[in-house]
């Protein structure tokens, strides 16, 4: 029996995450949707989800008092970052005038642009929102059983772009190719919504409940 935390900061609507993971974890598993630290610090691995912009993230984030504990979790147990729980790993947001993230990766966030065009010159809608591919670009246990170039669901206005390339893990292309997923020890984070993104959603959550956090 395990305990897998959903980190509750009143964020977008996680349901659809706890149900996407009792339905692909152990029936003896417990699937904890909290907003207490203490949960946190005693749950086997985690899953840090988000909707919504970075500033109203952050400000959620300490109004519970979860910051510490959310860095903390990154820094030692299985950890699943998603949308926005993906982004502000970071150290920076463009978002609402200027984000500090939680800094546990360097780099930043960028918006995609009113402008944002492909490479034939054709206006994309912003947010990016829809299916998109994922490429794979390099090995993890939690694209086990997941082909390359699989789609996976987005919605998002901005993109992260980390110091170090050697976190991503992952990438799509929207008039340019972003990092959208990273990984780094026992840390795997990804733009797109797995919950949302039928069976190779589902597949990367049950890789991630029987994951060790080893790469």
């Amino acid at each position: 029996m395990q305990t897998i935390a959903v980190v509750d900061y009143g964020m977008g609507n996680l349901r659809s995450v706890v149900n996407a993971l009792e339905a692909v974890g152990d029936k003896r598993d417990r699937v904890l949707l909290t907003s207490d630290p203490q949960q946190l610090a005693q749950a086997d691995r985690i899953v840090f989800p988000g909707q919504g912009a970075a500033g109203d993230c952050m400000r959620a984030i300490d109004e519970y008092g979860l910051r510490e504990a959310i860095i903390s979790a990154a820094a030692s147990r299985p950890f699943l970052g998603i949308c926005m729980g993906m982004q502000v790993l970071i150290d920076f947001s463009e978002e609402n005038q200027g984000t500090e993230c939680l800094g546990i990766f360097a780099g930043k966030v960028k918006y995609f642009g009113d402008g944002h065009k492909d490479q034939g010159g054709v206006k994309l809608k912003v947010p990016h929102m829809g299916w998109n591919r994922v490429t794979q670009v390099k090995k993890h246990p939690l694209w086990h059983s997941i082909d390359d170039g699989s789609r996976f669901y987005f919605v998002h206005s901005y993109y992260l772009e980390p110091q170090d390339p050697s976190l991503i893990a992952g990438t799509t292309d929207y008039g340019v190719s972003f990092a959208s997923v990273i990984a780094k020890d026992n840390v795997f984070a990804l733009q797109c919504h797995p919950e949302k993104s039928a069976d190779c959603g589902l597949q990367l959550l049950r890789n991630f409940v029987h994951w060790d956090g080893q790469p």
